[in-house]
């Protein structure tokens, strides 16, 4: 690893936990949503990365919904989050397993709204009921529907079934965003060469419908962003 590498682990694992903490002493959704903005802002500005949004009108101010991003990199919820951050959308994230007992993101993403996918289990009833909970309260619900993170060279990885289940199921239209830029990428580059400021462009689509069943989602998402 490189000296700029090691010190930027070393900050980030710092930054991530102190706002991890911070997270503990909220339960207000606006109050943890300022929190991961803060974060957001911070880290990505030590990074020396940008975020350009496109069609940023298409984004609603208020309202449910279920969001729906491809991924890329470990930052791609950053980019999301500044990209709403002057709307009132509160999201809880879809977050594995791995990362809630991650000693790196564990106490960040244990306290700031996310949702538990064990794959492990079986019994998919409590995760079920978790995004129940939260959408009576009127909370939007964030998801990568290809399950995890693209490492190859296509635009997009095959989409799971899930996340038009979760739709559907609660009756949540579907804000459709596209990290246009390979977020991996340039995070990298900024690893090796911290002193050039870097973009990354993420594009906003238009709502896509949880009733409208003329297309899949991966159809519907690929056709608003023009992927093949």
């Amino acid at each position: 690893m490189t000296f700029n590498q090691v010190k930027m682990a070393i900050y980030a694992t710092y930054l991530t936990n102190y706002y991890g903490f911070k997270l503990t002493k909220t339960k207000d959704p606006q109050e943890k949503k300022a929190i991961r903005l803060d974060y957001a802002k911070t880290l990505l500005a030590k990074l020396k990365l940008n975020i350009k949004i496109i069609h940023k009108e298409k984004i609603p101010k208020d309202g449910q919904y279920l969001l729906v991003s491809n991924h890329r990199s470990v930052i791609d919820p950053l980019i999301i989050e500044i990209a709403l951050q002057d709307t009132n959308l509160f999201g809880h994230w879809i977050s594995k397993k791995e990362l809630y007992n991650s000693f790196f993101f564990g106490l960040f993403v244990r306290n700031a709204g996310a949702i538990l996918l064990d794959r492990e289990n079986a019994n998919m009833s409590s995760f079920f009921s978790d995004i129940k909970q939260y959408t009576k309260k009127g909370d939007s619900i964030f998801i990568f529907p290809e399950g995890t993170r693209n490492k190859s060279e296509r635009d997009l990885g095959d989409f799971k079934d899930g996340s038009r289940i979760i739709a559907v199921k609660n009756r949540l239209n579907m804000l459709p965003v596209y990290i246009r830029s390979n977020a991996n990428a340039q995070l990298m580059d900024s690893l090796e060469d911290g002193t050039q400021a870097r973009t990354i462009e993420i594009e906003i689509g238009n709502i896509i419908e949880y009733k409208d069943k003329s297309k899949t989602l991966e159809e519907a998402y690929k056709a608003e962003f023009n992927l093949n």
